[in-house]
């Protein structure tokens, strides 16, 4: 069995349908065994040669100066504890972007914080401040739940869609008051939403922080802290700052033509086993442009904060980067060489205000490779990291160290009306049959010549089709039924009314009962108590 049917068998995951329901795959117990075999996996290639240097020893570099930088990091707005780091310590790892997402999103924190701990690792979150912010709003149900309605809401003023990382607060005044305007929203559905006692600890990190997604992170994770949550968190920007990185980075731009061809078979091979017919998804391939070659990382420089692919070629000793536009820097480095020199050059890059950020498979490739032992995902990177393992092997010719993925589902505490779209293709199928079977819902006492036409549609069915009769006999079948119209005409009715209904419940209850509302618009007891983790065997 190949590597991506093995992967597509396993990572069929959906996410919990009840409420309340929680989802961790593989189960708490298996995650002793999941840490030896990635550990076992990264040993297997501990010689292979990063540009003059040990994969090994890189990611026992990289792992250190993560967990030292984290917990600077954090440190700067939440007290932790200081963490040598040796040889045999474990660092676990997870991610998503600084924003307001749903409960099943946020649980994958607590989840981290309670494997760290079971398994005396340093659990670390990521928060991938390279993605863009594409609005400053929040969708809050408002209205009742007879008549509900989603606003939108603005939390900071609109702005271009740039990454996290650049987004500085432009409204602190809309800031200020969103926490109140988002309760007043919902207040008729929800009387009681955590928005309330959550937003200042937003608003008093606007006041030591001016980046909008960092304020939002930082009192999220305040607000795991006060729940028993215990994990370090740090940006994407400054992972993508460490030495080791730029190292990684070096390595990966040395060989970029058998990384392309490697990345983009990879992406075939899931469009295939996934019938994906988009070329937009589940990444776009990367392009060529005569001798430049696309890598999987975004450049963009302070006075032009927007994400450009990076294009890539080698002349001589050198390989030269570029966005196609106005910035071009090279460095040295070939297949051949250590990554000395270019690791500086690239470090050097950002006094010159130019980020170099990787792409999404390359994030986390970087991150179970090289900073930790076990990667935890939501569902979609579960669903996409399947092409990052088909990377990991046939780049680096290692097995693929697994990951762990971990969802919830919680809906907002309303009473509404228990309806399903099956109730829905229950009374579409009523409805079926009074056109095509209208005697099956007729009193037999029923007179006015009913039987009469009863009769007359059971000969015409009992006939025998043939070539000759086919027409006639569909004709005065149908006629039949038409003229039984009229005794079925209140039912009809009835059950028309009724589907009306139903349909009403059902675009209420797809408001009311969605799992994607943001964790601040949820009562704080019951999302407390979705964040409890089960314990789970060493």
């Amino acid at each position: 069995m190949t590597l991506m049917s093995e992967a597509l068998e396993h990572h069929r995951l959906r996410a919990p349908r009840e409420d309340g329901g929680k989802m961790i795959d593989p189960p708490l117990s298996a995650v002793g065994e999941l840490i030896e075999h990635n550990v076992a996996a990264i040993a297997a290639g501990y010689d292979y040669d990063v540009q003059g240097r040990a994969l090994g020893k890189l990611a026992l570099e990289a792992r250190t100066e993560l967990v030292m930088a984290a917990t600077s990091y954090t440190r700067s707005y939440r007290d932790v504890a200081e963490r040598s780091i040796t040889p045999t310590t474990r660092v676990f790892l997870a991610g998503h972007q600084p924003q307001l997402f749903h409960p099943g999103v946020w649980y994958k924190n607590f989840v981290l914080s309670s494997i760290a701990r079971q398994h005396d690792a340093v659990g670390v979150n990521l928060t991938i401040d390279s993605d863009t912010i594409k609005t400053a709003s929040l969708r809050v149900p408002g209205g009742s739940s007879v008549e509900p309605r989603v606003e939108s809401i603005p939390f900071d003023r609109p702005s271009a869609e740039i990454p996290y990382e650049e987004r500085s607060i432009g409204d602190r005044q809309c800031l200020a008051s969103f926490g109140t305007r988002a309760a007043n929203v919902i207040r008729p559905l929800v009387p009681n939403p955590m928005v309330r006692e959550f937003w200042p600890l937003v608003v008093e990190r606007a006041k030591e922080c001016d980046n909008l997604g960092q304020c939002i992170a930082q009192a999220r994770h305040q607000q795991e802290g006060t729940w028993g949550a215990s994990t370090l968190e740090i940006p994407q920007s400054q992972v993508c700052s460490l030495p080791a990185f730029h190292w990684f980075t070096c390595h990966l731009l040395a060989h970029l033509p058998r990384l392309w061809d490697q990345y983009n078979s990879s992406v075939a091979q899931y469009r295939r086993a996934n019938h994906v017919r988009s070329s937009a998804h589940p990444v776009p391939d990367l392009s060529i442009d005569g001798e430049w070659l696309e890598a999987p990382f975004w450049i963009w420089d302070r006075g032009n904060p927007h994400r450009r692919r990076l294009f890539v070629k080698q002349r001589g000793n050198e390989i030269v980067l570029s966005d196609r536009q106005s910035l071009e820097h090279t460095l040295a480095l070939s297949p051949e060489t250590d990554a000395s020199r270019a690791s500086e050059q690239l470090a050097d890059l950002a006094s010159h205000g130019i980020r170099l950020r990787t792409r999404a498979l390359i994030t986390t490739l970087f991150a179970r490779l090289f900073l930790g032992d076990v990667f935890l995902h939501g569902i979609g990177g579960a669903k996409y990291d399947q092409v990052t393992d088909a990377i990991i092997e046939g780049f680096f010719g290692l097995k693929p160290p697994g990951y762990m993925t971990a969802t919830a589902t919680l809906r907002l505490p309303i009473v509404r009306d228990e309806v399903t779209p099956d109730d829905a293709r229950r009374v579409d199928h009523q409805l079926r049959e009074l056109t095509y079977h209208p005697e099956r819902s007729i009193d037999a006492a029923t007179d006015g010549g009913v039987d009469v036409l009863i009769q007359e549609k059971q000969k015409w069915i009992n006939t025998p089709q043939t070539i000759e009769n086919a027409k006639q006999r569909c004709r005065k079948i149908h006629e039949v039924n038409e003229r039984l119209q009229p005794w079925v005409q209140s039912q009809r009715q009835q059950l028309l009314s009724e589907r009306e209904q139903i349909g009403e419940t059902l675009r209420t209850e797809g408001i009311l009962a969605s799992r994607e509302f943001a964790y601040c618009l949820y009562p704080s007891e019951p999302l407390k108590r979705l964040m409890e983790v089960p314990k789970g065997g060493k």
